[in-house]
């Protein structure tokens, strides 16, 4: 069992870890930075280490500097959260070297999942479908001009380790593929310290569909359904919601049944996304597999009742399932707001500051994942997210009026957000009827 947890992260997910301990019997330690020294999370936490200074790579990305807390701390357990070191496999090597459980997969499955080439080599020997494109990785532009005049354009240009979007460019035509190509390449290196990139061909307006899948060491493989997160700004996710209103039975079983097979490829432990691009036809293709909880899970477990991050740690102490297959029964339909600090009238302009009177909503099928308290400062060095504004209906249709009346309860005053806008989009008759797809934010942008 395990009795001690230390929570390798900030913000709202340091704090939805938080609580799940808590309600386990579990003791929590929060790591923190200079600047976080007064975050909720190090309040709520039984203990609090600060681990660095203010820059992401002196504290949440220090490694050496984390595994020194936790040593020290005695944990039993390490749970990464979302984003930093979430999908790193050196650090997961590290805690499985200092005998601490890592809350995840094994650092060989992320590691694996993680470089974008591989990954898409296992699923094709798995036999899942995988959008067409480049066997090897390449770094000369001249040869992936070759390879993308072979594949045929519209191409899309992504890093091998990227993620949130970075390292990754569309080149319409050959004409805009070298200077896709090296701006990719330069951000890759920048961001993830490679120049690896792969090819793929672009798929125009697809719906980004991905399956929850859980599994533990006993050999269990189960889904929780699928999310759309199609409501995108410069490939991260705004709005999610639960189920998709565009599949139809057998094409929601046949993506299920690919993503448990996926997962079963990599013999995959603990909670991971399986992310597939849909296409109007129906065709669908394997995009990435996440080795990490999502930012999003909120909406799956109010359609499902399960508590993903209690089966996360009840996973990594050794626990089978706590449910089966047959017993995971979707009821009704779910949608998530992601609450930034930010100005969309000012190109999403991130809008540090000091909160200086909060409220968030409540009510029936009304959920808040926060980290901010009146008096907070939002530090300008870290992910702008402020909330995670989660409502629950009986159906699209009743979920759509309840996020519009929570939205309309929120007040965060001393800063600028993003609240307006999320109202406004819940309000929009093509996110009404459901007919958007990944593209639908560049064009309600333009009629802003």
């Amino acid at each position: 069992m395990i009795q001690k947890l230390l929570i390798a992260n900030r913000g709202e997910i340091a704090v939805r870890i938080i609580r799940a301990c808590r309600e386990m019997g579990i003791e929590t330690v929060a790591v923190y930075s200079t600047a976080d020294r007064d975050a909720l999370h190090t309040q709520l936490a039984d203990e609090s280490v600060c681990i660095g200074e203010t820059k992401s790579s002196e504290s949440y990305l220090n490694m050496e500097s984390i595994m020194s807390a936790a040593v020290s701390s005695g944990v039993d357990a390490i749970h990464p959260g979302v984003g930093f070191l979430s999908e790193n496999a050196e650090f997961a090597e590290l805690c499985e070297q200092c005998g601490i459980k890592y809350v995840g997969p094994n650092s060989e499955i992320i590691n694996l999942m993680g470089n974008k080439a591989l990954a898409r080599d296992t699923m094709i020997k798995a036999g899942v479908p995988v959008i067409p494109g480049c066997d090897s990785v390449v770094e000369d532009c001249n040869e992936a001009k070759i390879i993308a005049d072979e594949i045929g354009y519209p191409v899309i240009i992504k890093a091998v380790l990227g993620g949130g979007g970075k390292g990754m460019r569309v080149a319409n035509c050959e004409e805009e593929f070298e200077s896709a190509f090296n701006t990719a390449k330069k951000e890759s290196e920048m961001a993830f310290g490679d120049g690896q990139m792969y090819i793929e061909h672009y798929i125009e307006h697809p719906r980004h569909i991905e399956f929850q899948i859980m599994a533990d060491s006993h050999g269990n493989i189960i889904h929780l359904g699928e999310r759309d997160c199609s409501v995108q700004r410069n490939h991260q996710k705004m709005i999610e919601e639960s189920p998709t209103i565009v599949l139809d039975e057998d094409t929601r079983n046949k993506m299920a049944e690919t993503a448990i097979k996926a997962a079963r490829a990599v013999n995959y432990e603990n909670a991971g996304t399986v992310e597939f691009l849909l296409e109007k036809s129906g065709a669908f293709y394997f995009m990435e597999m996440n080795t990490r909880i999502q930012v999003e899970h909120p909406v799956t477990e109010m359609v499902t009742g399960l508590d993903m991050i209690k089966e996360q740690i009840s996973i990594a102490a050794g626990n089978e399932l706590s449910v089966s297959q047959e017993d995971v029964l979707p009821k009704g339909h779910a949608i998530e707001c992601r609450i930034n600090a930010e100005n969309p009238r000012k190109n999403f302009c991130p809008c540090p500051g000091h909160i200086s009177g909060l409220y968030m909503p409540g009510g029936n099928g009304v959920r808040v994942d926060s980290a901010i308290y009146s008096g907070c400062d939002v530090s300008p060095f870290y992910d702008s997210m402020l909330a995670k504004l989660i409502v629950h209906g009986r159906n699209r249709s009743e979920a759509i009026k309840k996020m519009r009346r929570a939205l309309g309860e929120v007040v965060i005053e001393g800063i600028t957000s993003n609240v307006d806008y999320l109202y406004e989009i819940l309000c929009d008759n093509t996110f009404v009827a459901g007919d958007y797809d990944v593209s639908f934010i560049e064009g309600f942008n333009s009629q802003l």
